[in-house]
């Protein structure tokens, strides 16, 4: 079984070697929700993404990056790598387009799970660069971190405002 994803995916990626490709980088700022607006003020990150136009507004990837969480009162800052698969789809004769990254989100903390990553994100395409607002959200069973008054689930997240420039 293995074997046959593992040759799926080869067959996916050698179809997007004739597509068109480019690499994005760029960096994003927000404000904690959920679970993290208890103990983080707010959050920076780098973004990386290599992308593969496949059909005329559509483009899919791979990203990564780093999203740190600035802790709060006695919280200690944290943060995730994540690491997913990315598709956008820019909409014919406007500048806008919507976008989503799935798939998982590193710890570097002790004590908070890695989980699920999922990114949503709407934006302004530019000619060499695009701006977005996204909704970070990193969940997984459990954390060993304790809150004042009971456990705290590990479901963090994130309204980002973000910009990516497109370096071919």
């Amino acid at each position: 079984m293995k074997k046959l994803i593992l040759l799926g995916v080869f067959a996916l990626f050698g179809n997007f070697a004739n597509a068109q490709a480019g690499f994005k980088l760029g960096g994003h700022i927000g404000a904690p929700v959920g679970d993290a607006s208890e103990v983080a003020a707010f959050t920076l990150g780098v973004d990386a993404a290599y992308m593969w136009t496949v059909m005329k507004g559509l483009d899919v990837g791979i990203a990564s990056g780093y999203s740190h969480f600035f802790g709060k009162d006695r919280w200690d800052d944290f943060g995730f790598i994540p690491l997913a698969a990315s598709g956008k789809y820019r909409f014919n004769g406007l500048p806008l387009f919507v976008g989503l990254d799935l798939g998982g989100a590193i710890s570097t903390k002790d004590g908070i799970n890695s989980g699920l990553y999922v990114y949503p994100k709407v934006g302004f395409q530019l000619p060499k660069a695009e701006l977005y607002l996204g909704y970070q959200n990193i969940g997984s069973e459990r954390g060993d971190w304790e809150r004042r008054d009971r456990r705290i689930d590990s479901n963090f997240g994130a309204i980002n405002l973000g910009v990516n420039f497109f370096l071919k």
